[in-house]
């Protein structure tokens, strides 16, 4: 019943709106993996329009929100790959594939890929800020890494050690990214963030439950219906084995496409095609 009261709410508020312009990527947004941008047509914002009713949640220049909205999309019908080339097993959860590597290692999992996008969004703004815990709670910075400190893990204990400085390049990024993957998950990033009612949700929150096993969902849009308060969700993942970053197709809501109804405050957890979450699993990075 649940399921089903569920599914009726979706469908009574969300027939598609029509096409409309493309979305045009506002200036100063940064994806510093991209040798030059792509066209406007595969960005997140152009490829999926609101819910009939409904409009994208106001975002402030710059933020990460907004950052996300445009996020750089592979050409639709795109599957969604493994980082040794196969495919992913389940296609029929992927609606898009964002247009960002996953690696060659097994590393780029679902807490990772949160960890991934959110360091490149900050390293775009200020290479200097950018840092994660890991599980142990080391706090590792960027800054850090490329002035020659970083860690060693000894018997599960985190300990100094030193590197070859080098210059704070998009390119060191990824190899300061590589150890934060392997040390850091679902658990730390769960004790990282801070919890946020799942009605106020807003683009860039994330499901995550911390855990072994554990998930982790990153909010990438939200859409709302201004007379009903309904909001609509985007989600986009990594998962287990690592894989392309994709925004996830709602499965048992066809009609919705890509956008999930924020279960109301009767609902106890909320669906995704890969993890079922609960309702304070919700977190939001610090500004």
């Amino acid at each position: 019943m649940r399921r089903l009261s569920f599914l009726w709410l979706s469908a009574t508020f969300c027939s598609f709106n029509n096409p409309s312009p493309v979305p045009q990527r506002p200036a100063g947004l940064v994806y510093a993996w991209q040798a030059q941008p792509g066209p406007a047509s595969q960005t997140l914002a152009a490829r999926f329009a609101t819910p009939a009713g409904c409009q994208r949640l106001p975002v402030a220049a710059g933020s990460w929100g907004e950052w996300l909205r445009y996020l750089p999309l592979k050409p639709a019908g795109t599957k969604a790959r493994l980082y040794n080339g196969g495919l992913k097993n389940r296609q029929d959860v992927v609606a898009a594939v964002a247009d960002i590597d996953v690696g060659t290692q097994d590393l780029q999992q679902c807490a990772d890929a949160v960890i991934r996008l959110r360091a490149e969004y900050v390293f775009s703004r200020d290479p200097n800020k950018v840092h994660f815990h890991l599980t142990t709670g080391y706090d590792f910075w960027f800054s850090d890494f490329v002035a020659g400190r970083t860690f060693r893990v000894v018997n599960e204990e985190v300990l100094p050690a030193t590197r070859p400085a080098e210059a704070p390049t998009h390119a060191a990024l990824g190899r300061y990214l590589l150890p934060t993957f392997g040390y850091a998950g679902t658990k730390s990033l769960s004790r990282e963030l801070r919890a946020v009612p799942l009605p106020q949700v807003q683009p860039g929150d994330v499901l995550v439950h911390g855990g072994a096993p554990g998930h982790a969902v990153l909010v990438v849009d939200v859409a709302e219906n201004p007379t009903t308060h309904q909001r609509y969700l985007l989600l986009a993942q990594s998962y287990m084995p690592a894989q392309n970053i994709h925004v996830l197709r709602n499965v048992d809501a066809p009609a919705l496409g890509a956008w999930f109804a924020v279960p109301g405050p009767a609902e106890t957890q909320v669906d995704t095609p890969e993890w079922v979450f609960g309702r304070d699993e919700l977190k939001r990075f610090e500004l």
